[in-house]
């Protein structure tokens, strides 16, 4: 047998799923299933978004179902697999996901079907404790100081050196986002990091000649 030969047969011999029974595709269904459940509870736990969406919640599970059913096919055949892989390459997705855990349960999701398709379920359980550990651990370890959006508003000119001092005992300011004069006063907005808000509002507004100040959360999504 020529090394050709002995690669063609190797290849071949890996698709030998298409004797794949109807109880092993319950399994390996089943199984996906139930650690997609596991990664809605977690995902609805951990999100702090004012927005949940339950469609996009069910939609992970949905897709981890998916993903393992495709993997499945892809065993059972090098037709369907080539034929999958041609199909899947020109799928374009279009949502835009703005919060970074929401790609990473995503990511979750469709890993969890490639493994358990595979048949690893030990693997995606491990998985799916490892990563909840992680997030665990990371989300929940508390920030010394909170990164905020400052606007203050004067009807002349700001007094930045009185503004920094008033801020400094509560935390810092990391940059100047925008600055805008009219004939009315001064509007400017800074990215702070406080620790003690209200007092620095407080503070703030003691300044004389600020007429106004605001203090708001951003989601690091802002322009000036």
């Amino acid at each position: 047998m020529s090394f050709k030969d002995l690669i063609s047969n190797n290849f071949i011999s890996g698709f030998s799923g298409a004797d794949i029974t109807v109880a092993e595709i319950i399994t390996t269904l089943g199984v996906t299933f139930l650690i997609a459940l596991y990664l809605f509870a977690v995902y609805r736990f951990i999100t702090e978004n004012a927005f949940y969406s339950k469609e996009y919640n069910i939609s992970m599970v949905a897709m981890a179902i998916v993903t393992a059913g495709i993997i499945l096919a892809m065993q059972s055949s090098l037709v369907i697999s080539l034929g999958m892989v041609g199909a899947l390459s020109i799928v374009r997705f279009r949502t835009a996901i703005k919060e970074p855990i929401d790609l990473l349960f995503l990511f979750w999701s469709i890993g969890t079907g490639i493994i358990c398709g595979a048949g690893l379920y030990k693997v995606a359980v491990v998985l799916a404790v490892c990563v909840t550990i992680a997030i665990a651990l990371l989300k929940f370890i508390p920030e010394s100081r909170t990164g905020m959006m400052l606007f203050v508003g004067s009807a002349g000119k700001i007094p930045s050196e009185e503004l920094y001092g008033a801020v400094k005992p509560y935390g810092r300011i990391v940059s100047v986002k925008s600055v805008n004069m009219t004939s009315s006063g001064t509007n400017a907005v800074y990215e702070v990091r406080v620790k003690m808000a209200d007092e620095m509002v407080r503070a703030v507004k003691g300044i004389e000649g600020v007429d106004s100040v605001s203090l708001v959360s951003h989601d690091g999504e802002f322009r000036g």
